[in-house]
């Protein structure tokens, strides 16, 4: 094969992989810009002075208004960007409890997703099939994170301690199929979001007293102890595999 062939196909299969790895690249450009640029923009204050426009718009333009709100919040979890928990207020504040919860679900789900594919494309595919063409003690990991998938997955979202942008890369580069990945999105991040959507939905009293929202009742134990319950049940399946291996 000609010397000209094999340079143009190896800058071929280069552009290629510059290409795959560009969304994931630009995701974390505009993380950077965003923290640098946003951190003061999307907050509680912000939300307080601007309230009554929102709730204009919500009362005048329902649909739309939930339309824009899900795709405002996709687009802050897909890039990463400061303010989710504010959305997630936002969410119960303009919608209430119920359907505000699943509005917040949906644009987080949606935009993890985003996150997921972006870093599967650009790297976790080949990172996963490097990891079993080597062997070894990360091998044997990843392969123990498959055979436990669903409670591994569901484990990273229901543990406060996992950071959100973390749970949705480890499991891009170890292969997790999307489907299961939306899934336990969806189902894992619900108990925290119904708490801080709850919250949301009082916002009006807060907002009248001149107060803040206070965010750590996630961490009450009346809050903590079900969704600690919960992860405990998700574990429950690795710890009886883990007990008939030791049996057998």
């Amino acid at each position: 094969m000609p010397v000209s062939t094999i340079n143009e196909k190896k800058a071929t299969a280069s552009r290629s992989g510059i290409i795959e790895k560009l969304p994931f690249l630009i995701i974390l450009a505009v993380a950077a810009i965003g923290a640098f640029f946003l951190r003061d923009q999307i907050s509680f204050v912000a939300l307080a002075e601007n309230r009554e426009t929102l709730l204009a718009f919500r009362d005048t333009n329902y649909l739309l208004a939930v339309i824009a709100f899900m795709a405002g919040y996709t687009v802050i979890v897909g890039f990463s960007l400061p303010g989710a928990t504010i959305a997630t207020l936002t969410g119960g504040f303009l919608f209430g409890t119920f359907p505000g919860v699943f509005f917040n679900v949906i644009g987080a789900t949606l935009g993890a997703i985003a996150i997921f594919l972006a870093a599967r494309t650009g790297f976790g595919a080949k990172f996963s099939n490097r990891i079993e063409g080597k062997g070894g003690a990360v091998a044997r990991l990843q392969a123990g994170l498959r055979e436990n998938e669903w409670s591994v997955l569901f484990l990273m979202r229901l543990v406060p301690a996992v950071p959100f942008f973390l749970a949705n890369l480890i499991p891009a580069f170890v292969g997790t199929r999307v489907s299961r990945f939306a899934i336990s999105t969806f189902l894992g991040i619900m108990p925290g979001a119904l708490v801080y959507t709850s919250v949301g939905a009082g916002l009006g009293q807060v907002f009248a007293r001149g107060e803040t929202p206070d965010l750590s009742i996630l961490f009450a134990p009346h809050v903590l102890g079900p969704i600690l319950g919960l992860a405990a049940l998700s574990a429950l399946p690795i710890l009886i595999k883990f007990l008939r291996k030791k049996v057998n």
